[in-house]
């Protein structure tokens, strides 16, 4: 019955800031007010503040949200750790027996490379500038802007 009772008291208030802004010429505002000042009202008229009420001060209520918190923090604790294990059991099975054996043959190390066409063996490589440079020239630009700037 308080509920009802607030609920109704609020919906009166807002009905009433609404119409102080219709006076004023705010229409928009002043509808906007309004429909959210009937919320209350209808949320009394359509019983939900009483479920609500009788959710909030039954016990059991309140133990089922506890136990619904504790499958939750249990649920995201055993995924926590599925994650930094490296998975599910049989996942970690199949990694030992993979790190058993030997995962690379030792003739893979090798290069493999092919004959190739007559024109990539004969084409003359290119030096890249990096190379090609000198350790002193990689810094004329710089002392450059250097000198430029009195430093």
């Amino acid at each position: 019955m308080l509920a009802e009772t607030i609920c109704s008291a609020v919906s009166a208030a807002g009905l009433g800031i609404a119409a102080v802004t219709a006076w004023r010429k705010r229409f928009l505002a002043a509808a906007r007010i309004a429909a959210y000042s009937l919320v209350p009202i209808a949320l009394v008229l359509t019983g939900i503040v009483d479920w609500v009420a009788g959710i909030a001060f039954k016990p059991s209520v309140w133990l089922g949200f506890g136990l619904l918190a504790v499958a939750w923090l249990l649920f995201m604790t055993t995924r926590a750790i599925e994650r930094r294990g490296g998975g599910t059991r049989k996942e970690r099975r199949a990694a030992a027996r993979a790190a058993q054996g030997e995962a690379v043959a030792p003739a893979a190390a090798a290069p493999s490379l092919g004959a190739g066409s007559q024109a990539t063996r004969d084409r003359p490589k290119a030096k890249s500038r990096q190379q090609s440079a000198a350790p002193g020239e990689d810094f004329s630009d710089i002392e450059a802007i250097l000198k430029k700037h009195g430093i």
